[in-house]
């Protein structure tokens, strides 16, 4: 039987919102409302549409953890694009098995810790906004990734990725901090990519094309 645990107290919202999406909220419905005021009713209505569409957009549901040995959670909600072992990464030295999750506009974009350890290095690359899908946005894109090593001493790193409409990546965490699995640490705005970087040996349990839930999904194992 799987066992499952809370990597963060649940809230007790019944909808709750990102907290970086809060200004965009509020600009929208201050939007609406002042062309309302106007009696631009049409355009109030298209306004309304969009402020329920950037709430639903900055959603950030409670999620569980599977519990297992070696368990490696998802770290964004999307679809597995890629799934096979790379000769070279900018983030950890030699081969690695790398994983990429697109995220398209409808998926919620809060990013969650893979696996608990130490961060040993955040490395940002300003960049371009291709469309996220592409293999070339790994490169060329802007990003920001974790390095992090577990106590049993693997190291993986985690990209966030911005995408063609994406121009914000937020990152919670700092160099030398203890995270822990399935625990929030950002979030990129509007369509993105995310990258996982992983041991050679990584016993990969998706598939590409599968759909996966930050936090929920089991990725594989850490060998």
């Amino acid at each position: 039987m799987n066992r499952f645990t809370w990597p963060e107290k649940p809230s007790l919202k019944a909808f709750q919102i990102a907290k970086p999406g809060i200004p965009y909220i509020i600009v929208a419905c201050v939007s609406t409302l002042f062309l309302a005021g106007i009696h631009f009713h049409t355009l109030a209505l298209i306004a309304f549409f969009i402020t329920l569409f950037v709430c639903y957009f900055f959603r950030d549901p409670d999620r569980v953890v599977e519990e297992g040995e070696g368990f490696l959670s998802s770290p964004a909600d999307g679809k597995v694009i890629f799934a096979d072992v790379v000769d070279e990464n900018p983030y950890v030295e030699g081969k690695c098995f790398k994983i990429s999750i697109f995220m398209n506009v409808f998926n919620v974009h809060v990013n969650r810790v893979p696996f608990d350890g130490t961060i040993k290095a955040i490395h940002y690359h300003p960049g371009k906004f291709f469309n996220a899908s592409l293999d070339k946005a790994s490169e060329h894109n802007e990003r920001n990734a974790l390095v992090i090593e577990t106590e049993s001493g693997v190291t993986f790193a985690t990209v966030q990725i911005a995408g063609l409409v994406a121009r914000r990546i937020i990152c919670g965490v700092n160099e030398g901090d203890k995270v822990v699995q399935g625990r929030r640490y950002g979030m990129i705005c509007f369509g993105s990519r995310l990258d996982l970087y992983l041991p050679t040996d990584f016993d990969c349990r998706v598939a590409i094309g599968e759909k996966v839930q930050a936090g929920t999904t089991v990725m594989g194992v850490l060998q």
